[in-house]
């Protein structure tokens, strides 16, 4: 920021380039690339202080979760839900929400993805950051780890992970002691973002005839079906997502003509 004018809503800013991480990263500078974004990251979150960004509270965590069932499940994929199957999905929510709102809160971009982050001098450029509030810890790691448009072997993003929570942990952030316990919280916060993610994609087919969004939410079904597999009290709802949300997602797939 070169200068500013907040009374104006005037920012003079350097010129991040042209280049996004999503059009840059390949296997042969992942490490490079992420390991800056990490650092970048926690140099964010570092900077955190209470009642200066909106909270990432229940209200907006739920708003976000409910554009699943309304968009994806209601309208993409056009499914009645039984009374059963309706409770599964809000208890599943419910505990979404809950192991989201136990996390230490911090400054969240809450879209830190490689398509807003830029290669640039120093690296990288983070743009898109309008819609930034103060919540869980882990939600901005797992953007980057578990990106809409590009994904990586569960072994690098343990990886990556570890590398992360050993920083963080070594300069103060508020992260769980023990890696286990952070990684599960990680996987909680993902499957949020996941939920809400599915629900927006279809939106912008549905509502605003963006069909580019389509294909890749084949990647984020399969990270809501991980993660809900791992997690035991999710049991009914991953049981709903096999029965009825992945049949009717081959379905709605060969509807619009997207593979699957």
């Amino acid at each position: 920021v070169l200068a500013q004018d907040l009374a104006h809503g005037f920012l003079l800013l350097t010129d991040l380039g042209e280049t996004t991480y999503l059009a840059a990263l390949n296997e042969a500078n992942a490490d490079r690339l992420l390991g800056d974004a990490i650092e970048a990251l926690i140099k964010w979150q570092l900077a955190s202080r209470a009642g200066v960004l909106p909270p990432y509270d229940e209200a907006l965590l739920r708003r976000e979760c409910d554009l699943f069932p309304e968009w994806y499940i209601g309208r993409h994929l056009a499914l009645g839900l039984s009374s059963a199957q309706r409770e599964a999905l809000s208890g599943a929510v419910t505990l979404v929400v809950a192991r989201s709102l136990a996390q230490p809160a911090v400054f969240v971009h809450r879209d830190y993805m490689p398509r807003n982050l830029m290669v640039s001098d120093p690296n990288p450029g983070v743009i898109d950051f309008q819609d930034a509030v103060h919540g869980p810890i882990t939600y901005d790691l797992a953007s980057l780890m578990r990106d809409a448009f590009v994904s990586w072997d569960e072994a690098r993003v343990i990886d990556w992970t570890a590398r992360y929570w050993d920083t963080a942990r070594r300069r103060g952030l508020p992260v769980d002691p023990a890696f286990g316990a952070f990684y599960k919280d990680f996987e909680w916060i993902g499957l949020q973002r996941h939920l809400k993610v599915l629900g927006i994609f279809a939106r912008l087919w549905h509502r605003d005839a963006k069909s580019g969004y389509l294909a890749d939410l084949p990647r984020v079904l399969e990270y809501t079906l991980e993660a809900s597999a791992a997690e035991p009290a999710l049991a009914e709802f991953d049981a709903f997502l096999r029965k009825r949300v992945v049949p009717a997602f081959a379905t709605a797939a060969r509807r619009t003509g997207v593979p699957r």
